[in-house]
């Protein structure tokens, strides 16, 4: 199958080219930097060189294909008209040149941030009732809605916290805090919270793009059915590296002022950054869970990593790559 991937070099679309690849897929990477990118061409990916404004490099790039996967998305930004510009924009983009380009499956990997936090003892569903809290997360919806509105076969999905092999973003701080005995909790702890091992994930975006057609035209949740606190999430990774660990509550008032401050100083500098004052909106909720039920029955997806498991295997990737 000839494939397209966006955010290859990244941390979830690096997983799912490997997955490609060992399936004997032909594919194609839409890539910054050739350079960063050389791995990939040693293995056979063949680049092309742009981003998502580059309207001639998305024609190439596009042309031909029999899916594209979209895994590019901003995580950082100076502010919601960046967060759009990129995420929605940028995603307007992809969709025109596959439209031109024959009209592939189109597989948006999305964000849970998009459908917004979940109620306690009740994960959320794609039913409709969206409600990001943050702006990546409405730009994420915005992306989704552009699909929707597009006349492509298109599959959504919104995974969780990914965590895994190669993770330089999302929990690897975690397992250095609770290497040292300690580690901060926001709130009690009490937060319900799904999450997801990058290698599940890329086996779960490979089903959305190969699936049959009952798929297509469907948004999901791809996360592993278990539900744990973020407490609980704290103890399995300092668990999972032999140690006890002592949990440090951060009390809502305390993140917002320091989350107020990083934000303004990198909005005075121009700079990105993913600790903006919204971010606290996530931090405090009472829920972050979904339901994957739908996608599993869908596709037959299995998740191999529970917690357990898959924080073992990943605190085990970090420490041979001396990353910990």
């Amino acid at each position: 199958m000839k494939a397209l991937v966006t955010g290859a070099t990244g941390f979830v679309g690096g997983h799912l080219v490997d997955r490609l690849l060992a399936r004997g897929d032909t594919v194609t990477a839409l890539v910054r930097s050739p350079a960063k990118a050389a791995e990939l061409a040693s293995r056979g990916v063949r680049l092309v060189r742009g981003d998502l404004g580059d309207h001639a490099a998305l024609a190439e790039a596009a042309a031909a294909q029999e899916v594209v996967y979209h895994a590019a998305a901003l995580t950082g930004a100076v502010d919601e008209a960046e967060f759009l510009a990129a995420n929605r924009d940028g995603t307007a983009n992809l969709v025109q040149a596959a439209l031109a380009g024959g009209a592939p499956r189109f597989v948006l990997v999305s964000s849970m941030a998009a459908g917004g936090p979940a109620s306690r003892g009740r994960p959320k569903g794609a039913d409709g009732h969206d409600a990001p809290v943050t702006m990546y997360g409405r730009s994420k919806l915005a992306s989704e809605q552009v699909l929707r509105g597009a006349a492509l076969p298109w599959v959504i999905l919104r995974p969780p916290t990914v965590y895994g092999p190669r993770d330089r973003d999302n929990l690897i701080t975690v397992y250095k805090a609770a290497r040292l005995g300690i580690a901060p909790v926001f709130g009690d702890g009490s937060m319900e919270v799904s999450i997801v091992h990058v290698e599940d994930l890329a086996d779960a975006i490979v089903l959305a793009g190969t699936t049959g057609d009952a798929v297509l035209g469907q948004t999901y949740y791809a996360n592993h059915p278990e539900v744990l606190s973020s407490a609980d999430l704290v103890r399995e990774i300092a668990r999972s590296m032999g140690r006890g660990v002592t949990l440090l509550p951060i009390p809502e008032w305390a993140a917002r002022m320091a989350l107020t401050a990083t934000g303004a100083w990198a909005a005075a500098l121009r700079r990105k950054t993913i600790l903006r004052a919204d971010k606290a909106n996530e931090f405090y909720q009472p829920a972050w869970t979904g339901d994957a039920a739908p996608f599993i029955a869908a596709t037959g997806w299995q998740p191999r990593f529970d917690a357990a498991s898959g924080l073992a295997h990943t605190h085990d990737w970090y420490r041979q790559a001396g990353w910990l």
